[in-house]
């Protein structure tokens, strides 16, 4: 409506991308990359929301020998997310948060012989959590600080594979890792896998493969707040690791005197100790996760069939997926578990995903490009009822997740040049001029409710982006 206090909203976002390179002969290679980025939206001036990303790597590439090579490589990233509310200066605050890792890893790769070829090495990472802090903003604000503890953790691992050429048609890749993760208690097991290939004919492929995994930090979503506050959360004596298997196939096939790639590919995952919440979880600002945690199974399968053109003045890639993904409450007592102890949809459950990118080229310095994105709505949990209870009003809501936003669609489109292609030339730059979301469709990024002076409950979908956004795009090499 045209009184909405959210007329005067904005958003915007911006990221930078770098990277250097220098070979100091034919062995001996040193890369840099570095990116950060900024996104930002506000309702009204005095409530923003903002969310950055930072990373940085330094690569070392050796060849020690004609057989042996090596990578060396370190780097860092963070994330962080902030709201600052100012609109009564007494309540005034800023809520945060923060996740750092430094990493570091070594890789070699050895040819043995025309069949084998072996990679093996040993990475690590370090976990820095900043899990939440809110605290007063403006010099008049009374709010009382308060700061979740940090958390920190190691996590390292050693690996080896081999790749096996059995012939001209038949091919094997399979190994083993072995990872320990250190927080305020020692994890540690092995992952395997396995996975190979067959030529059926000249144009023809058939891919499978099988792996087990493990991962020591959590990513917890929140469906239902006016801004995406996801939470990340490291494995401790109260929250045992993510474990899981996956199966996976594909057959792939090259049409058209090899122009166009066409394949189809389908997978199914079994995950345990998977994280969601308990219902009315404290979500923001929760000294004690661990007591509002359940630990889950889950599945997930799907199939996705995709055709790809990368020659010629029209290229691109169209595909299609049909995926899901769903939990299971491991509990005692099913008739006190989510939805009943029922599968139930994960947050991030998205059934149907198309994707269409095309590129034409008018001439070697000129294209266009084209990109179209839609995809099912995530699920969601929302009050059904509202009934007295104790004197005051409580909400009943729906089942975990059994309602949907609304479908996403976007389209953007691009004009790329390429002022030259001389081989020659010390420096070489490029530049496209284009158009995010051409159509405006305001696609819903989230749902919330909130209740009016009568205790009315009321429903409101967030969009961030929902105008077309223009923007320039510089990219420079020397």
């Amino acid at each position: 409506p045209e009184d909405s206090d959210y007329n005067n909203g904005s958003a915007s976002f911006y990221d930078f991308t770098a990277g250097l390179t220098h070979k100091f002969n034919d062995n001996n290679s040193l890369h840099v990359n570095g990116y950060y980025s900024i996104d930002d939206f506000r309702f009204s001036a005095d409530t923003s929301y903002n969310y950055r990303n930072a990373n940085a790597s330094l690569k070392w590439k050796s060849n020690l020998g004609e057989k042996t090579s090596m990578e060396l490589s370190g780097g860092y990233d963070q994330y962080d997310y902030a709201t600052v509310d100012k609109f009564n200066p007494v309540n005034a605050y800023e809520m945060t948060f923060k996740i750092r890792q430094g990493f570091g890893k070594l890789k070699f790769k050895s040819l043995l012989n025309e069949k084998h070829t072996l990679t093996y090495g040993a990475d690590g990472i370090m976990y820095d959590l900043a899990p939440g802090s809110y605290l007063p903003y403006g010099n008049g604000s009374l709010v009382t600080p308060d700061v979740i503890p940090a958390e920190t953790a190691v996590e390292g691992a050693a690996y080896l594979s081999d790749s096996w050429n059995i012939s001209d048609r038949f091919f094997i890749d399979y190994g083993v890792r072995y990872s320990m993760f250190k927080s305020d208690k020692v994890y540690g097991g092995a992952e395997a896998r396995l996975s190979g290939r067959v030529m059926l004919s000249d144009r023809v492929s058939f891919k499978v493969g099988a792996n087990t995994m493990r991962q020591y930090i959590h990513m917890l979503s929140n469906s239902i707040s006016m801004s995406p506050t996801d939470i990340w959360k490291l494995s401790d004596k109260n929250i045992k690791p993510q474990q899981g298997w996956q199966v996976a196939g594909g057959l792939y096939a090259t049409m058209f005197n090899n122009t166009v790639e066409a394949s189809v590919e389908g997978y199914y995952k079994q995950m345990k100790d998977y994280l969601d919440y308990k219902s009315g979880a404290v979500i923001i600002m929760n000294k004690n996760i661990a007591q509002d945690v359940i630990s889950t199974k889950g599945q997930a399968y799907g199939v996705e069939v995709m055709l790809k053109k990368q020659v010629g003045k029209l290229n691109g890639w169209l595909s299609y997926t049909y995926s899901k993904t769903q939990l299971k409450e491991v509990s005692d007592n099913p008739a006190s578990a989510i939805n009943g102890g029922n599968w139930y949809d994960a947050s991030y459950d998205k059934p149907h995903d198309a994707k269409l990118v095309a590129n034409y080229k008018f001439t070697h310095r000129v294209s266009i490009s084209i990109n179209g994105d839609y995809a099912t709505g995530r699920p969601i949990t929302v009050p059904v009822a509202r009934y007295d209870y104790g004197g005051g009003y409580r909400l009943y809501y729906s089942d975990r997740n059994s309602y949907r936003i609304p479908d996403y669609m976007r389209m953007d489109a691009a004009l790329n040049i390429e002022p030259t292609h001389k081989t020659g030339a010390f420096t070489h730059f490029s530049f496209s001029i284009g158009v995010y979301n051409v159509t405006g469709r305001k696609n819903v990024y989230s749902v919330y409710f909130d209740a009016d002076e009568n205790g009315q409950i009321h429903g409101h979908q967030l969009c961030i982006f929902g105008a077309p956004i223009p923007y320039v795009n510089f990219n420079f090499k020397f």
